[in-house]
């Protein structure tokens, strides 16, 4: 495995960990119903560039386009769908429709989307200086 692939790899499991402690300890009125909603499209990115060894070409794209089906699907009472004894399920794919949420998904995209710029803004500065 690369060490692209296990940087995110790491990044996906302390997101997942953060995810895990906003939904158990966090009970206020920002974090929770914000942060985590940022969070987990990182986490679906970072997931993804590690699971998958080739580029997935707009990846913050598909993974926005899949949050917005979920959330959409939220709306269409889907959750209800789902049998009882399945909560992680119906947790995961949640049970009430919010604007906001798609405004999380759409900037913790961006923020991915930023932060892989970044880096490959700084990866061929450093190949120019060893050139």
């Amino acid at each position: 495995m690369s060490a692209r692939r296990v940087g995110y790899a790491s990044a996906a499991a302390v997101l997942f960990v953060a995810e895990v402690w906003i939904a158990l300890y966090v009970k206020d009125a920002f974090l929770r119903p914000y942060g985590g909603d940022i969070l987990v499209t990182v986490l679906l990115c970072c997931l993804l560039r590690a699971v998958f060894p080739r580029r997935i070409p707009m990846l913050p794209l598909w993974v926005l386009l899949f949050a917005f089906a979920v959330e959409f699907a939220q709306a269409l009472g889907i959750a209800s769908l789902i049998p009882e004894g399945w909560t992680v399920l119906r947790i995961a794919v949640g049970s009430s429709f919010s604007v906001w949420d798609l405004v999380c998904y759409a900037v913790g995209c961006v923020l991915f989307a930023g932060a892989e710029w970044l880096l490959a803004v700084r990866k061929i500065r450093k190949f120019e200086k060893d050139y």
